[in-house]
């Protein structure tokens, strides 16, 4: 066996070679041993500390734990020639101080499983074991129960003597309730590491980033940070501080005046959050995210991700928002153990905490998305352009010059930019309206309210004192869902910045309206019946009442419906008119408990009407329609399903509250205004009233509530559009 696993001499590979005579023989396999003890401790020191800033984390931390509600901080050189963090807490007792800075001694933790329930920031005591092998680190405390502070000097996790030749014991002096804590010299002996900062200020600027951090997120607790040797203080944050007012100290005004309160909550997750992100007016180059998770400021490059994701939709290309969040997490499902610094921690059902959190803000933002700043143009009547002006608009409405707020001069600024003629818009009422440029007999008869010609309203408004009701039926719910789902966002907002222009035909009850730069032409009639139909379903129950004093007797204004159909249709075969009134009245008094709840039409039993239902104040319907709607009711509304009859029954009301066409007023026979024929009195009189409510009660009724759903598309027709006005006329 032995001659058959000879190597062959003359084969090129597998060639067994000698070693070189001249190297000497082979160096034998290191034996494995420990490390020294100060070895290792300065390794695990470097791995906690790695800069200044994480040694003053680590004593943030251990100082809020003690219950202080002031901290105050001092630097020399960026932290690495002084450190010093002064504390009003519960103090170290005196027994307690030889293994302070001993390794993984501490009062919070006494079992590995203590670590599933950890809610103190500190756990494993390395924070001062650590420190005390890269620095001279020396610790002022004293408890309430003392009668003295006590002094102690730290070297290598051990006691050590002030000055040489002196005890190492803690030595007693004079000090206030709470600890001091000094670090100087930090990486003394470890030279590499020191040299490896660059500016004494770059870790400054990351010291004050740190304090500003936990500044914000401490209720309750004062900071401060200063150099030593100067008088000015970095950091003041006092402490009955709120939250807001501590973001306004460390990050500025421009943030904090544009925050919005944010908070979510998943049971089923295990966790609450709650915080203050900007909304779309601010933005910055960089995202600023202080993200707390069980009150330790740590960093997730995954909610970080997510967060600038969700506002992408909301800020310009480039923009980055500002973001506080504390999240509070079940300690059960964190694992806080897996970052030497505690930099980093691991949660469990990280993505859906993260969907709910971005859900949450997604909302909060899109509920103030209109509270954005937009530039606008406002028109003075015989005035020059002025310049634009920064004017925050809450509320997507025309902008006026009567009753304009006086903007503060710390939020107006003012541009040199003068907008195109063709971007103008005239929002004062009292300029000059486009109606009167028509001919004497084309004119809608509007008077203004300097004329002082309004015909008179005579209604008597009496207000009780019912309370409101909360509807609660699903049926009414269901159909006021059917009316959002339907809504057309363009034209609602249309109707929303109209402004109104005069009614241009009442026979056939059109009217026109500006909408920005563009002119429509509006079919009143359609609009009302829609209007109308919704301030039923919204104010369902709750509706005012026109009472009629004397009453009316049901039964006749019955018949004078049935004439007028009687008269329309002609004799039918085999039909009873009067079983139509019969029919109809018993239908009406059978129902008059529910019409009287739901609708404030009030019939009496022996059948006389006594009040129907008021929509809107300052609009009377015309009284002509009353018979025709009442007769109505019978037939047209579904009286056997709940949904069917609210549903046609507010129909029929807001078809009965549409205005009348009027007939158009008589053309002049010549040349000239001495020829205009005269109309009826009573017809001249109603349509003055008409046209007044149209303009002044009715279409600001429309700006206020109106949703604008797809059906009106059919009435809304756009006749003119300044931009496309001003290219044809580049043209010509």
């Amino acid at each position: 066996m032995a001659d058959s696993m000879d190597i062959d001499s003359t084969a090129t590979r597998g060639v067994k070679r000698k070693v070189d005579e001249a190297q000497g023989p082979a160096e034998p396999p290191r034996r494995i041993k420990a490390l020294d003890q100060d070895v290792v401790n300065k390794i695990a020191a470097g791995e906690i500390i790695v800069a200044p800033v994480h040694a003053l984390k680590e004593l943030i931390e251990n100082a809020v734990d003690a219950g202080s509600t002031s901290l105050e901080i001092l630097v020399k050189d960026g932290g690495l020639k002084l450190l010093q963090i002064t504390d009003n807490g519960h103090g170290i007792n005196r027994e307690d101080l030889p293994i302070l800075c001993e390794r993984f001694t501490t009062s919070k933790l006494k079992a590995f499983e203590d670590l599933t329930s950890i809610g103190t920031y500190g756990f494993r005591g390395e924070a001062l074991a650590s420190i005390s092998h890269i620095a001279h680190l020396t610790v002022t405390t004293k408890t309430k129960e003392s009668s003295c502070a006590w002094r102690a000097h730290y070297a290598s996790g051990k006691l050590s003597p002030a000055k040489p030749g002196q005890s190492a014991d803690p030595k007693p002096c004079a000090g206030r309730q709470g600890t001091q804590i000094t670090v100087e010299d930090l990486f003394y002996n470890v030279p590499t590491r020191r040299r490896a900062f660059r500016s004494a200020s770059e870790e400054y600027a990351k010291i004050l980033d740190l304090v500003g951090r936990y500044a914000v997120h401490s209720a309750g607790v004062a900071f401060s940070c200063k150099k030593q040797g100067e008088s000015s203080v970095s950091v003041s944050v006092p402490s009955n501080s709120s939250t807001v007012d501590r973001i306004r100290i460390i990050h500025g005004g421009a943030v904090a005046n544009e925050l919005i309160r944010f908070e979510a909550a998943n049971e089923r997750w295990g966790f609450n959050s709650e915080g203050w992100i900007s909304n779309a007016n601010y933005n910055v180059k960089r995202t600023v995210l202080l993200l707390f998770i069980n009150h330790r400021s740590v960093e997730s490059s995954s909610i970080k991700k997510a967060v600038e994701q969700t506002y992408a939709t909301f800020l310009p290309k480039g923009g980055h928002p500002f973001v506080y969040l504390s999240l509070e997490i079940d300690p059960a499902r964190v694992d806080v153990n897996v970052h030497p610094t505690k930099r980093e921690v691991n949660f469990l059902n990280e993505d859906e905490i993260i969907e709910v959190i971005c859900d949450e803000i997604r909302a909060s933002l899109g509920k103030v998305d209109t509270s954005r700043t937009f530039m606008t143009q406002s028109l003075l009547p015989g005035m020059k352009v002025p310049e634009a002006i920064m004017t925050p608009i809450k509320d997507a409405t025309t902008v006026g010059t009567a009753g304009e707020p006086e903007i503060p001069n710390s939020t107006r600024r003012t541009t040199t930019h003068k907008p195109y003629e063709n971007n103008l818009v005239r929002t004062d009422a009292r300029v000059r309206k486009i109606t009167s440029m028509l001919p004497p007999g084309q004119r809608p008869s509007s008077p203004t309210k300097a004329q002082g010609d309004f015909p008179s309203d005579d209604t008597e408004y009496v207000y009780t004192d019912k309370q409101p009701t909360v509807c609660r039926l699903t049926t009414v719910k269901a159909l006021r869902a059917e009316v959002r789902e339907n809504m057309h966002n363009e034209l609602t907002d249309t109707f929303a910045i109209h402004t109104f222009v005069g009614v241009v035909d009442e026979r056939r009850r059109i009217a026109a309206i500006q909408g920005g730069v563009k002119l429509f032409l509006v079919d009143y009639g359609m609009v009302c019946n829609e209007y109308f139909y919704q301030v039923g379903l919204t104010d369902f129950g709750n509706f005012g009442s026109i009472r009629f004093n004397p009453v009316l007797n049901l039964r006749d204004l019955l018949s004078v419906a049935v004439a007028y159909e009687k008269r329309i249709a002609g004799e039918i075969e085999n039909f009873d008119w009067d079983t139509v009134v019969t029919i109809v009245e018993e239908q009406l008094i059978s129902r008059r408990e529910m019409l009287s709840e739901y609708f404030s039409l009030e019939i009496s039993e022996s059948g006389d009407l006594l009040s129907i239902p008021l929509l809107i104040k300052g609009y009377t319907p015309s009284l002509a329609k009353l018979p025709q709607f009442l007769l109505r009711l019978g037939p047209h509304v579904d009286w056997n399903d709940e949904k069917g009859c609210f549903h046609t029954f507010l129909r029929e009301l807001a078809s009965f509250y549409v205005p009348e066409a009027l007939p158009s007023p008589p053309a002049p026979t010549g040349d000239g205004d001495a020829n205009v024929v005269e109309e009826d009195e009573e017809i001249a009189m109603r349509r003055k009233q008409l046209n007044r409510t149209i303009e002044h009660t009715i279409f600001p009724a429309f700006k206020a509530r109106l949703v604008a759903t797809r059906g009106l598309l059919k009435g809304v027709i756009e006749v003119a559009n300044l931009k496309g006005l001003y290219r044809v006329f580049e043209r010509c």
